[in-house]
């Protein structure tokens, strides 16, 4: 059962008479011409992924006068039932340079929008090919921005805008006018496809995230389908020049000891079946690194004999920009069978210890482990131990019979047994015991087993690909993160076919090359909810110099899942990321509800929500306006278009909010 099942399943059980939506007010225009902006250069806010904005406008004394103040329609959306066979999921986040947004649409169009009304500056389409079942739906995180440094201010190209597509291309735009860039690859474009081998369906590897930029190298990784086949398309990592598109340098992920005469390669060279860099990536451009997250090699859930492809694999690698060397790798789960892998963006910062400021590296995880790193050496700064870990795994299976935990709270649930089942009446609670009492779990990292084991957290649980935010004056980290319990079961290849014919309406993959295909599947009671207590979503602070929680509340309702007469805070599983701002203020949607909400940075209290016309599953952003009257205005923007899959509301918008007084 996937969220999109939660979603349906929550909203049959408690559906009622709806409430109100009570949206925001809609501001007016300003009337003064805006003069200056602040800028929101990268994906991340900076290109360390901090997610901060130095900005004071809006305040917790204020914020419950925020009002919609644009919002601009892309109609790029699809729910996979017309002519485009794949769904969509809208989680960009805009990035703002020299007063103009730029964001990309999950058809890869890119738009250029006026930041205080959101009129539309430019657009352009890749056309990209919307025939294609696309394994990670179609997504579009965000786009990067590059300034030629040798170019005139005023030349073609001088700033250039870089996006990567579903159908996996890497495409330059000129940042002013949206004309591609003639003299980047062919035509302004360069086709990835066919270096990473072949591919069985269109959408088997596409890309979903941004591209990273250092100094005149943009990087781009991959998306592959996961649990398909042991020989998966390569998740190469390659950096290209930033100018003319000729490729610098490529990183496959394989082993260092990785025999390219024997191994399965495609044409160009590049190990197929490597984990892969689907994530956001991070640059520190004084040291002179890309930070990569990895996931894990092909299949995600049976490795057998090749366990020597997860060398790079579930890991936080720093790569230098200019060559693609490895620099420091440091693996956050061991040969991952859990399909652990770190989606999220690793976020750099500086942390004071004993009054030193030490450079560090925030890796936030599915399992729901923050890892606190140094960014010059990959060495942690707060301390992570190897514990014992059940290694009984399937027939031919090697496990690793450690695992590394920093020694800091865990930020999910990671114990489960029948007492802790949960349900809203005695039946179902006794159903959810049974299925607890029937699966094998022996903690965190028990080994997928033929008689299905319980994954908790699962593969959707902790942080996902939106990541953290850091608040590098208070020094905390704020965390969004998914609580709910899964079933893998492996299902022997001879009857695997079968029983999938039998029963399609779960998520199955066939892992294609292992004895065993797999089916994956929440733990829901019979009533559809979760067989473990809200709440199943939260938002932490945690303080990154002791590694302490400092607050962790419950985030979302069951508003939008099940329209009820009750105000349901349990808490529910999300995808999307925190804004934090410097007065204090910690903004984010990605909740199952159609809500951004403001947090006190130093409580935890929620002070405010907007209503969105459609699921904020994606991280938002802010920047302000100075304009001639010497005004200022603060803006916080966030994408409104739903996730498919999630079963959430899908649109189209682009939503901004502000204070109605300047």
């Amino acid at each position: 059962m996937t969220l999109r099942s939660f979603a349906s399943a929550v909203g049959l059980f408690l559906a009622a008479a709806a409430l109100p939506a009570c949206s925001p007010p809609i501001l007016a225009v300003p009337d003064a011409a805006a003069v200056a902006t602040s800028e929101w250069p990268a994906f991340g806010g900076d290109l360390g992924g901090q997610r901060y904005a130095a900005l004071d406008v809006i305040t917790p004394g204020n914020v419950t006068g925020l009002g919609v103040a644009w919002t601009y329609r892309h109609g790029d959306v699809s729910d996979g039932e017309g002519d485009i066979p794949s769904t969509t999921a809208f989680e960009n986040t805009p990035i703002l340079d020299q007063g103009t947004l730029y964001l990309c649409t999950p058809f890869n169009r890119v738009i250029a929008l006026d930041p205080v009304t959101g009129g539309e500056r430019w657009t352009h389409d890749p056309k990209i090919d919307l025939s294609g079942r696309y394994a990670n739906q179609l997504v579009c995180r965000g786009v990067a921005l590059w300034r030629d440094a040798v170019a005139a201010p005023d030349a073609p190209c001088a700033r250039t805008v870089f996006t990567a597509t579903n159908d996996a291309r890497l495409i330059a735009l000129d940042a002013a006018t949206g004309a591609v860039c003639d003299g980047f690859g062919a035509s302004g474009e360069v086709d990835l496809n066919p270096a990473a081998g072949e591919q069985r369906w269109k959408g088997e590897y596409q890309v979903t995230s941004s591209p990273a930029v250092i100094g005149d190298v943009v990087v781009v990784g991959s998306a592959v389908s996961d649990n398909g086949r042991i020989d998966a398309p390569s998740g190469v990592v390659r950096g290209f020049d930033a100018r003319t598109g000729a490729q610098r340098w490529a990183w496959d992920l394989a082993p260092p000891d990785f025999d390219r005469e024997t191994g399965l390669t495609s044409d160009e060279g590049h190990a197929l079946g490597t984990p892969n860099v689907w994530g956001p990536m991070s640059v520190d451009l004084a040291l002179g690194l890309v930070f990569v997250p990895t996931g894990n090699a092909a299949p995600d859930y049976y490795r057998g004999d090749r366990q020597a492809m997860s060398h790079y694999g579930s890991s936080v690698v720093a790569l230098r920009g200019e060559t693609g060397e490895v620099a420091w790798s440091f693996q956050t789960v061991h040969d991952d069978l859990w399909d652990f892998d770190v989606p999220a963006q690793p976020t750099l910062t500086t942390i004071t210890r004993d009054g030193v400021p030490r450079p560090a590296l925030v890796q936030a995880t599915k399992m729901g482990l923050l890892f606190v790193l140094d960014r010059e050496t990959g060495e942690p700064l707060l301390p992570v131990e190897e514990r014992p870990v059940p290694t009984r795994g399937a027939p031919g299976e090697v496990i690793s019979p450690t695992q590394p935990f920093p020694l800091t709270p865990i930020l999910v649930r990671d114990t489960i047994d029948p007492d802790d089942a949960w349900g809203v009446t005695p039946w179902d609670r006794g159903k959810c015991r049974e299925q607890i009492e029937r699966y094998r779990f022996d903690g965190m990292y028990t080994p997928p087993s033929v008689h299905g084991t319980i994954m908790y957290p699962g593969n959707a649980g902790g942080s996902n690909w939106g990541g953290i935010a850091v608040d590098p004056v208070r020094q905390v980290a704020l965390v969004r993160s998914s609580d709910v319990p899964w079933v893998v079961r492996l299902i022997p290849r001879e009857s695997f076919q079968r029983e999938r014919d039998a029963d399609p309406d779960h998520e199955y993959g066939p892992q294609i090359g292992a004895p065993f295909g797999l089916r994956r599947d929440l733990l829901m009671s019979p009533l559809g909810l979760p067989c473990v207590a809200p709440p199943w979503g939260t938002l932490a602070s945690v303080d990154l110099r002791t590694g302490a929680i400092r607050w962790q509340v419950p985030h979302g309702s069951v508003r939008d899942v099940a329209p009820v007469p009750l105000p349901l805070t349990w808490g529910v599983p999300g995808i999307g990321g925190p804004l934090v701002t410097r007065s204090g203020l910690t903004f984010i949607a990605g909740a199952m509800d159609d809500y951004l909400r403001a947090f006190d940075t130093e409580s935890g209290e929620e002070l405010w929500k907007g209503r969105l016309p459609a699921g904020g599953q994606a991280t938002p952003m802010s920047y302000a306006v100075n304009f001639e009257d010497g005004s200022k205005r603060q803006y916080v923007v966030i994408a409104a278009g739903g996730h498919a899959r999630a079963g959430t509301t899908l649109g189209d918008h682009v939503v901004a909010f502000a204070l109605d007084a300047r």
